[in-house]
């Protein structure tokens, strides 16, 4: 396995994310290839004390920065960290690439260096969210502001393969993010979502969720806008910081407290440990013919690091391929409804000869 990590993305690059490729390396079994600023990883290695022997490194000194245009990686920053790293991936010098880098830049980079898998209209971040029960996969959380009824339909066909594959689940349940249950509510697209989602044999559908149900655990897979689900990832994210500062002040209150949070440190952390979205690492571009995956953009050393071992699992486990089946399975779907039906006793109408001419060809 040979990873491909942009060393120059991010609100703490270098340092954090040459920490986390660092740290990686020592745990997985798998080879670096390290794109960025040679001078700048030089100097923050000799800081650090790191031996960069085992590293390949790819010289660049173009940086990605989150202000910039997302299509400015194919356009004026072609030669940035993460557009060279994306190249590397396409040419198939690496199994998989990773970045904390802008995360438009990071979506139009995949999708026009890299390419989605054949059938699929868009891409999507599929990002693991902790629940009361099982973890539940959120797409998409920010690659798509405004999506189609069916672009939805095929987020669930593919969050669902990711679930299967990578949480070990035979049908994982699939529910569509709304502010109610009741088929009527929403908006046009969500009423149009619905009722596609209710006929897709893909997916274990099971109607619309609302956003107060899903930290229970209501479902195995949600689908919803990136705009949406961007909001809504984010609320749950800074619900956890709030909950777990607010338990910790009640923890360190006095010294009775501390007594009980001494007695309880193991259960604390395990908690602490489950709500931390820097444990689940990063997120991969769902769609995207080979594994590009999005880390946290204020990603520390441990979140990079666990970014890295999430792409690893995440090319290992061979969902791409699941996807591009799902995916032709969807167009064969599409085509067969195209086909004009026949409504003669006759086998040589019009209609069918062109269809029996299509299929001989």
């Amino acid at each position: 396995m040979r990873i491909i990590v942009d060393i120059m993305g991010g609100d703490h690059a270098p340092l954090e994310t040459l920490k986390g490729a660092v740290a990686a390396s020592k745990e997985l079994n798998a080879s670096f290839i390290l794109v960025g600023d040679r001078n700048e990883i030089d100097r923050v290695a000799a800081e650090e004390g790191f031996d960069l022997r085992r590293f390949d490194i790819v010289h660049t000194p173009v940086v990605m920065t989150m202000e910039d245009d997302p299509l400015s990686v194919v356009r004026s920053k072609k030669e940035s960290s993460m557009s060279v790293g994306l190249r590397l991936l396409a040419e198939g010098k690496g199994d998989a690439f990773v970045s904390t880098g802008n995360t438009g830049a990071l979506f139009t980079g995949a999708t026009l260096i890299v390419r989605k898998v054949r059938g699929i209209q868009r891409a999507a971040i599929g990002t693991i969210l902790p629940t009361a029960t099982d973890p539940c996969v959120l797409l998409d959380t920010g690659a798509n502001v405004t999506v189609t009824d069916e672009q939805i339909e095929q987020f669930a066909v593919m969050g669902s393969a990711y679930a299967r594959k990578m949480f070990d689940m035979r049908s994982p349940t699939v529910g569509l993010l709304n502010n109610g249950t009741e088929d009527c509510k929403g908006t046009p697209l969500h009423v149009a979502a619905n009722q596609r989602l209710k006929s897709c044999s893909s997916i274990c559908y099971m109607g619309n969720v609302e956003g107060s149900a899903v930290p229970m655990g209501a479902c195995n897979v949600v689908v919803t806008d990136g705009f949406t689900g961007n909001v809504f990832l984010k609320t749950m994210e800074g619900t956890s910081k709030m909950l777990l500062k607010a338990l910790k002040g009640a923890l360190t209150k006095n010294g009775m407290t501390k007594l009980s949070a001494l007695m309880l440190k193991g259960s604390i952390g395990e908690m602490r440990k489950k709500f931390d979205a820097s444990e689940y690492g990063g997120s991969p571009f769902l769609g995207i013919s080979k594994p590009v995956l999005k880390a946290h953009g204020s990603s520390d050393a441990r979140a990079f690091c666990n970014a890295i071992r999430a792409a690893v699992s995440y090319a290992e486990s061979g969902v791409i391929y699941d996807i591009a089946e799902e995916a032709e399975r969807f167009a064969a779907l599409k085509r067969a409804q195209r086909e004009p039906t026949c409504k003669e006793d006759s086998a040589s109408c019009d209609a069918c000869e062109k269809v029996m001419e299509r299929g001989e060809k």
